[in-house]
């Protein structure tokens, strides 16, 4: 190795201690606290067995994302599962579920063809499994602005303004 090779791996190795220092101090000087994982589900196991074969059958997850995983193919704006429940109550899930046109009781902006189905086909204990356990789906209070402002912004395309949500 040539001398002004040793002096530029010096200074190379000396620049990246620095940052590391800078950084450990910084992480050590007001360490953010772990809150953990935000999303979680209220369901007994067996809810979530039959639901989530019901999910599969419908391929809910072609659209959405849910235990926040998405599939890597996905290509539709549909607003995440995670936090339903926490958004919106059973029976307004049901009724939802139930309608021959969602669109009029949640409108979307996206094409026809990536619009939320009808499951009114569906039967009335199927509905009531999937809406209960999407009321089941839960996010922690502190996360809960964060999912009010991603459903928002999926379904309208617009940028979410806190305001709004004193107005509803």
């Amino acid at each position: 190795m040539k001398k002004g090779e040793k002096g530029i791996l010096i200074a190379i190795a000396v620049i990246v201690v620095l940052f590391a220092g800078i950084n450990i101090y910084r992480h050590a000087a007001d360490p953010a606290p772990d809150k953990g994982i935000p999303f979680y589900s209220t369901a007994p196991k067996e809810m979530q067995n039959t639901a989530s074969a019901l999910m599969r059958q419908l391929k809910c997850r072609e659209c959405h994302v849910l235990w926040a995983v998405r599939d890597a193919t996905q290509a539709v704006p549909a607003p995440s599962l995670d936090g339903m429940g926490s958004l919106h109550d059973e029976a307004w899930l049901f009724a939802y579920l139930s309608s021959k046109k969602p669109q009029e009781i949640l409108p979307s902006r996206l094409k026809a063809e990536y619009r939320m189905p009808s499951y009114a086909h569906l039967s009335e204990a199927e509905r009531h499994t999937l809406a209960s356990y999407l009321a089941s789906l839960k996010v922690q209070d502190w996360y809960l602005a964060e999912t009010r402002k991603s459903e928002y912004e999926k379904l309208t395309g617009q940028e979410y303004k806190p305001e709004l949500e004193q107005a509803q």
